[in-house]
């Protein structure tokens, strides 16, 4: 859907590129058709670990942050308000005056709603829309049009902080403070927090006893960033990783998770699942697991197939909190 706007735009002189210099693109997906752009001037900023691995198997060059400045910025908008804003406000810190800075979103993302925002505060070009989405050019916008969008630490309960983007960036979400609460006094010497976010769960599992190493693995790196500024204790080891592949610091005595269970707008509890697979292979023979989820997502199945026993611990109307103890040897 993309790439037909970028296309249709290039085409026919509605958005113009400049003739050298490097692109700029914020948070493409991993398998994103960008072949209307030259890829050889193409870097991508994606702070995502499988969408940045992805891309960068398809040999384009990827970064997590951007670096310098650019002669032209394309944002793909995010569906997160607070996200696509500091993206914007971002792209426009890395252009030098007159560069174009190309918008580019599905209606549900909310492109026609940051469409009127963009337009009460810079001069915007003519949107052109194509496939349930627009794209336009912002008219050299400077990067003071912006300043107050730029992505900044935001304190939330606790003491923590957070940054726009982030999963549950307002605070703990009700499954991580449930499966919080309900962990054991004391746990073995080292554990693993699978998709570790900004720490919150971190925090509980180096207050129990026992806990030597704690390694936090988490895909998107600005939660990791903000993980490393909320948790400085030293037993503490954090790697942006993605969970469901191999991971440094294996094998674990111990796993902790609340895994993520949507891709984009959809349910996906193959997410879930994949957690669970990749805990299972992580963790040694007498391993345990303990796991927080939706309450009407079937993970007892699978947990069931990779592991010798599992309970519910706790839970309320609408999560459960799962303990599965020693992976089956077919699942390592």
């Amino acid at each position: 859907m993309r790439s037909s706007r970028l296309s249709l735009a290039l085409e026919t002189g509605a958005v113009r590129l400049p003739d050298s210099g490097r692109i700029a693109l914020f948070r493409p997906a991993g398998d994103e058709d960008l072949s209307p752009l030259p890829a050889d001037r193409i870097e991508v900023i994606q702070s995502f670990r499988p969408d940045h691995d992805a891309l960068t198997r398809r040999g384009l060059k990827v970064v997590a942050v951007p670096e310098g400045d650019y002669a032209a910025a394309l944002v793909c908008l995010p569906r997160a308000r607070a996200e696509g804003r500091a993206l914007i406000a971002a792209a426009a810190a890395h252009l030098p005056p007159g560069a174009p800075l190309l918008i580019d979103g599905q209606k549900t993302d909310g492109i026609d709603s940051m469409l009127k925002e963009l337009r009460a505060r810079t001069p915007v070009g003519v949107p052109l829309s194509k496939a349930h989405g627009k794209l336009f050019a912002l008219e050299n916008p400077g990067a003071r049009a912006f300043a107050d969008w730029l992505a900044a630490p935001q304190p939330v309960a606790e003491g923590f902080i957070t940054l726009p983007g982030v999963f549950s960036a307002d605070g703990p979400d009700k499954a991580s403070v449930l499966l919080a609460r309900s962990l054991p006094a004391k746990l073995p010497t080292r554990v693993a927090d699978l998709g570790a976010g900004w720490g919150y769960l971190a925090r509980a599992i180096l207050a129990r006893d026992g806990v030597e190493e704690l390694h936090l693995i988490e895909a998107e790196r600005t939660a990791l960033d903000c993980a490393r500024q909320n948790i400085t204790d030293p037993r503490a080891r954090f790697h942006w990783a993605d969970a469901t592949q191999p991971c440094p610091g294996a094998p674990f005595q111990a796993i902790v998770t609340n895994p993520p269970f949507h891709a984009g707008r959809a349910a996906d509890p193959a997410l879930g699942v994949a957690f669970i697979a990749s805990a299972a292979r992580m963790l040694t023979g007498s391993g345990q697991l303990w796991l927080v989820a939706n309450r009407n997502l079937p993970y007892e199945r699978s947990l069931a197939t990779l592991f010798r026993e599992v309970e519910e611990i706790a839970g309320d109307s609408a999560f459960k909190v799962l303990h599965a103890t020693r992976p089956a040897p077919n699942a390592r």
